[in-house]
């Protein structure tokens, strides 16, 4: 259910137009100062993790990994998109709360 609830959120910015996609775009909006959030798919190459990563961390803008390329394209209305910026502050913290950490263990006791 937080699944559907952040990429419900990632949708309804992307109506909104507060959502920038494709590489070239948000390292643009990251640079600009627009970014507030950057969200990357996890099946992303490593290539592209390390870019945008490095990129995020220079500028200190917060970068989300999770979800695959599919799962945020289709919240999106895209076929399949693997990178994002949040370009709104108030889309930024709804997307955040509702984001779903992917970690291979859970649950630890």
């Amino acid at each position: 259910m937080t699944t559907n609830k952040a990429l419900s959120r990632l949708g309804l910015a992307m109506r909104a137009g507060k959502l920038v996609s494709g590489e070239e775009l948000v390292l643009k909006a990251i640079r600009g100062g627009e970014a507030k959030l950057v969200l990357l798919a996890k099946d992303a190459s490593e290539g592209t993790r390390k870019k945008i990563g490095d990129k995020c961390e220079s500028y200190g803008v917060e970068l989300l990994v999770g979800y695959s390329r599919f799962e945020l394209g289709g919240a999106a209305g895209k076929p399949e998109r693997v990178l994002f910026a949040v370009t709104d502050k108030g889309f930024a913290d709804m997307i955040r709360s509702g984001w779903v950490e992917h970690s291979e263990v859970e649950n630890i006791e």
